[in-house]
């Protein structure tokens, strides 16, 4: 893969016409639901209050002027603007495309498999975590997106300390 280049803001993968209409294909009908919820979230932050977006990918990350770290809703990523953060900023956008990735596989199974789990582990075990020093990717859904992300972006993540 070579040197890791944190400032690149979108993965590079070319891939077929074909394999781009199925793609789609499959968000807007398996995951039509989730899609749907995301799709009016990114009209209204993109058309109505103007935050910041771009494409990554398959998918459309817009940056929130909020203190939550991401949230992915099929083709629509939301994720807090940092502008500090560099690394943190690199892995969030690997991470939350490979949650892309699960709802195209997991269709409306997503709220279940990972929707659910996820705002759990993040809203509730957040104490635990930190006494513990358990990582957030730690729980499945997490370190599967974590995967997922690097594999379909084949962009790698930033080593950092949790």
């Amino acid at each position: 893969m070579g040197k890791i280049n944190i400032n690149q803001t979108a993965p590079t993968v070319k891939r077929s016409k074909l394999f781009d209409v199925f793609f789609y294909f499959v968000q807007w009908t398996w995951g039509l639901s989730v899609n749907i919820m995301g799709g009016i979230a990114y009209l209204i932050c993109t058309k109505v209050l103007g935050y910041k977006h771009q494409k990554f990918g398959y998918a459309n990350i817009v940056y929130m002027p909020w203190k939550q770290g991401g949230l992915s809703m099929g083709l629509f990523i939301f994720i807090r603007e940092e502008k500090e953060k560099k690394e943190w900023l690199y892995n969030c956008r690997i991470h939350e495309y490979g949650h892309t990735w699960q709802c195209l596989v997991l269709g409306p199974f997503y709220y279940l498999v990972v929707a659910i789990p996820s705002v759990i582990w993040c809203q509730c075990f957040a104490k635990y975590r930190e006494k513990n020093n358990v990582s957030y990717y730690k729980l499945y859904c997490e370190s599967w997106a974590n995967s997922w992300g690097e594999k379909f972006s084949q962009m790698k993540r930033v080593k950092t300390d949790r």
